[in-house]
Order: structure tokens, then sequence, then C-alpha cells
């Protein structure tokens, strides 16, 4: 068992007429991936609600803030509970296999246009054997072709934009990444959670992007396995807080109104006691799944 302590920090000026927010910093509730000990404090007297996505597991915080300063803070106990694999026993599934919760994740969306990139997809990918390493060689062709660099992208960056200009930040990677799995029919979801183990060279803390793929094992049982495109951080110590076709559907933040923002200050640390079962995050060299069978709960 791998437990992270998390503690974040989000910061906004709310300009007059006030702002709709939208939060995706719960982690998500699934079958390996339990959240205890969780305390979130607002800076203003607003009502907020908290949504479950009862398909995806995903929890959305909303709220309307008053015009000046909006600050939240958020902390809780995650403990994951990985389902490993050795790599050379997972296999695609053939489309007309794929379970109905996967199919949604096989077609071209806003920032992972696929149907672009089918004959690229093809011709460096379609050769090969379908499976654990096919997914594999596409993250590496995406790290050798795309520097990782801040600051060098948008919100409106897509899959064609990065495959073009060859530089960009985790969510960048994860776009071209997953959008070249679809290419070659291979389910492909964007997830979120934070970085974990990246270099500090790259700068502080913060969100990070990753790919979950969905495979299956020797005995027919499907999971989402975790992919990490940028290779910047530690897959295992990945919890995740939100799943979707890409980064429209699970910004940690969506904002409906004028506002300024300020940097998010986050930190995770991994906790180790052996004789509670829990160890350090390492760079495992099975394949990782938090969410087994493609369903949360």
């Amino acid at each position: 068992m791998i437990r992270i302590d998390l503690q974040l920090a989000l910061h906004y000026e709310v300009d007059a007429g006030g702002a709709d927010f939208i939060f995706n910093i719960h982690p998500a509730y699934t079958a390996c991936q339990q959240v205890s000990n969780e305390n979130l404090w607002l800076s203003q007297a607003v009502t907020s609600h908290l949504h479950t996505d009862p398909t995806t597991g995903n929890r959305y915080l909303r709220l309307r803030a008053f015009s000046g300063e909006l600050k939240l803070s958020y902390s809780a106990t995650v403990d994951l509970f990985h389902h490993r694999v050795n790599t050379a026993d997972l296999f695609e599934v053939p489309v007309q296999n794929l379970p109905a919760q996967a199919l949604g994740y096989i077609y071209p969306s806003r920032y992972c246009q696929s149907d672009r990139l089918i004959k690229l997809a093809t011709r460096a990918f379609g050769g090969m054997w379908q499976g654990y390493g096919r997914v594999q060689a596409i993250a590496q062709w995406v790290q050798a072709h795309v520097a990782f660099t801040s600051n060098s992208s948008t919100a409106n960056t897509s899959a064609v934009d990065t495959l073009i200009e060859q530089v960009g930040i985790c969510r960048d990677f994860a776009h071209l990444m997953i959008a070249l799995c679809r290419a070659v029919n291979i389910p492909a979801r964007f997830a979120t959670g934070t970085d974990y183990g990246a270099d500090p060279v790259l700068g502080p803390p913060d969100f990070h992007a990753y790919v979950e793929v969905y495979l299956q094992d020797r005995q027919g049982l499907g999971a989402w396995y975790i992919f990490d495109a940028s290779g910047t951080a530690t897959p295992m110590a990945f919890m995740r807080f939100g799943t979707g076709r890409d980064a429209a559907d699970v910004a940690f933040a969506t904002i409906f109104g004028t506002v300024q923002t300020h940097a998010p200050f986050i930190q995770a640390w991994a906790v180790d006691d052996a004789s509670r079962g829990m160890e350090m995050p390492y760079r495992c060299v099975d394949a990782l799944s938090t969410d087994v069978g493609g369903i949360y709960g």
C-alpha cells in the first residue's frame, strides 16, 4: 500500500459581480483508492456543494464566490492499493469486445484529435504487437518527440498543436499520447493528480496530467493502467483526482467570471511505515492500475 498525505491551497482575486467555481481537487473514489481525514477550508462564508460522478467517481466542488479574495485549502490522506501485472501479460481489447465504459475513450475529443493522426499512428505503431508494449512505445515516442518546457502552451493547445510545436507540459504530453492511442483503437483517457517525484528543476510541486489505458490480462480482467506520458513523475504515487476524455473534463478549477489566479500550493508526502504495510513509491517495472474493471467503488 502507498499512503499519501496531501495538502493544497488555491488563491484567487474575484472581480466585482462574483464568480462561479467548479473544483476537481478531491481525490476520486475508486476500487483501489481510499480517502480519509479530509478537511476543506474556504476564506469566504459561501455555500459549497460536493458532487460525486456516479460513473467515474470524480468529485466536483461547486461554489459561487463574492468579489474580493477567495482562498481555499484542502487536505486528505489517500491510500493506494495497486493492481500489479507483468507487462507481458497485458493485451489490447478488440473494439467489438470493449466494455461499455471504455467506448467513449476511443473517439476523438476536443484536445485529442485522433482522427487527424491515424496515418501517423498507423505508420509508426500499426505493425507492433498489440499489448502493453505498444502503448509503452507510444509513450516513449511522445517523450522522444516533445520537450518538456514550462509555460510553453496555453489552455487551447491541442495534441496536434503539440505535435507541431514539439514542446509542452504534462497536459500536452498526455493529450498527444491519448490521441495516438485512440488513432490505433486503444481506449485512453486523461487523468489528473499531483507530480510526486518530479525533479525540482521543473518547478515547485504542481498538479499533474497522466494517461490511463484500458488493457486486459490473460484471465480476461480489464483495467485502466497508468502511464506517465511526460515521464517526469512517479506513477506509483499518482493519486487520482479525475478522469475524462481530455483536460476539458477534469480541469482542477473551472471558473465562470473574471478572476485573477495565483499559483497553487501543493504538497504530497508518502508515508514510510512497513509495520503497517506502507511502502515508499518507486518506479515499478510492473503495470499499475488503481481502477480494476474500469469502474469505481
